[in-house]
C-alpha cells in the first residue's frame, strides 16, 4: 500500500502584525516549534495562549522529597507541568496516577507526557473528579505523595470558547467539564436574586454583590438573559455605575474577576468537591505520606487549613504547615498568575 501524500495545512490568516484571537495564535499552540518566541512572552511576565506555567514547582518538590519506587497522585493534572517534574524524580521506578475532569485539555496533556516517554508503566491518567480519590486508591493503592493544584489552568482561561474570562467574547460556560452539568449562563437563568447575592459574597467576598445580583435579575426580567462573557461584563459595568468614572475601570476589572470566580466555583461545585477530597485524603495516604495543596483564594485556603489543623489535633497527621508558603517575588514577576497562590502541606502519621 502506497503512503498517502500529506497535504500542507495553511495557517489561519489574521489582520494586523500580530494575531489577536486565540485561534490565530499559531506560535503559542506549537511551543516546541517556536521556543524562542514562547520564552520571550514568558520573560515579559505573560503566559503564552494555550499554555500553562506551573507554579511553585521547586517548593513542591522540596517538600514532597519524591523517591524512586514511590506511588504518587497528581489530583489535578492540568497542563502536566507538575506531573512531569514529579515523574523525573521517580527516575523510571514507581508510578503516578493523574486525575482531570477536563475532557479537552486532559487528552492534549496525556499526549504530551506520552511523547516525553512516560508510558502506562509509570503514568496512569484518569478522567475522574478528585472528590473520588477513594475509588482511585482502591485501584492504585495508597499514595506516598499527593499534589493538588486547585487553580484554573491558563489553557482554560485563554480559550474564549470555555467562557472563563471577561476579556474576550465567548459563551458563558465556566465548566471544567463542558459535557456535564449546566453552564454559568444556564445557572443565571434559574437563580434568584438572594441566592446570587449569597453566591457572590460566599465564593469571592464580592463587596458589590447586591448591586450585581439586582442588575442581572433585572436584565433577565426584561428578556436580556446573560448568555456570553461580555453580557456578564456589561452587567457588572452597569451595576457599578455609581462609582466615580476615574475609579470605575479598575473596579470593574476586579469585580469581573471576582464575579467569574464565584460563578465558576458554583457551577463546578468546587467547595463541595474540595470538602470531599479533604475528608477522604487521610485514608488514601500511606503511613508517612506527604500531601501538598496549592490554593488560590481565601475560601479554599481556609478549608484546607482547617482540615489539616483538625487532622493534626486528631493525630491523623504527624505534622502540618504552620504558615502558608508563597511563591518567590521572582516567580511572581515571571508569572503574575502565581501572585495569589498559597501552599499548605501535611504528613500522614505512621
Amino acid at each position: 500500500m502506497e503512503p498517502t501524500e500529506q497535504t500542507h495545512k495553511r495557517r489561519v490568516r489574521y489582520s494586523g502584525t500580530h494575531p489577536k484571537k486565540f485561534s490565530e495564535k499559531y506560535k503559542e499552540h506549537n511551543p516546541k516549534k517556536y521556543g524562542d518566541t514562547i520564552e520571550k512572552v514568558i520573560s515579559k511576565g505573560s503566559t503564552p495562549a494555550g499554555m500553562h506555567i506551573s507554579i511553585m514547582v521547586q517548593e513542591i518538590l522540596d517538600f514532597l522529597k519524591i523517591q524512586p519506587g514511590e506511588n504518587g497522585l497528581d489530583a489535578t493534572l492540568g497542563y502536566g507541568g507538575h506531573t512531569s517534574k514529579m515523574l523525573e524524580c521517580l527516575k523510571g521506578s514507581g508510578h503516578i496516577t493523574a486525575l482531570d475532569v477536563d475532557p479537552i485539555e486532559s487528552v492534549k496533556t496525556t499526549e504530551r507526557l506520552r511523547n516525553l516517554g512516560y508510558g502506562e508503566d509509570v503514568l496512569t491518567v484518569k478522567h475522574i473528579n478528585f472528590a473520588n480519590i477513594d475509588e482511585v486508591a482502591a485501584e492504585q493503592g495508597k499514595f506516598d505523595f499527593v499534589l493538588a493544584d486547585l487553580g484554573v489552568s491558563s489553557m482554560q482561561i485563554d480559550n474564549p470558547e470555555r467562557g472563563f474570562t471577561y476579556k474576550e467574547e465567548g459563551p458563558l460556560d465556566l465548566r471544567m467539564n463542558p459535557r456535564k452539568g449546566i453552564s454559568a449562563a444556564e445557572r443565571l437563568k434559574e437563580v434568584n436574586v438572594f441566592e446570587l447575592q449569597q453566591m457572590l459574597e460566599d465564593y469571592s467576598d464580592e463587596p458589590y454583590a447586591k448591586e450585581i445580583a439586582r442588575e442581572i435579575l433585572n436584565r433577565r426580567k426584561r428578556g436580556n438573559a446573560i448568555e456570553t462573557t461580555i453580557d456578564l461584563k456589561n452587567a457588572v459595568e452597569a451595576a457599578l455605575k455609581m462609582i466615580p468614572e476615574k475609579e470605575r475601570k479598575e473596579a470593574v476589572k476586579k469585580t469581573c474577576a471576582r464575579t467569574f470566580q464565584a460563578l465558576r466555583i458554583d457551577v463546578n461545585r468546587e467547595f463541595e468537591v474540595l470538602y470531599q477530597f479533604m475528608d477522604k485524603l487521610p485514608d488514601v495516604l500511606a503511613p508517612g505520606g506527604r500531601v501538598a495543596i496549592l490554593t488560590f483564594h481565601s475560601g479554599e485556603d481556609r478549608l484546607v487549613k482547617q482540615a489539616f489543623k483538625e487532622g493534626a489535633r486528631a493525630g491523623i497527621y504527624s505534622d502540618v504547615a504552620r504558615d502558608v508558603i508563597r511563591p518567590s517575588k521572582e516567580e511572581c514577576v515571571r508569572n503574575p498568575r502565581a501572585k495569589s497562590t498559597k501552599m499548605r502541606w501535611a504528613i500522614r502519621a505512621k
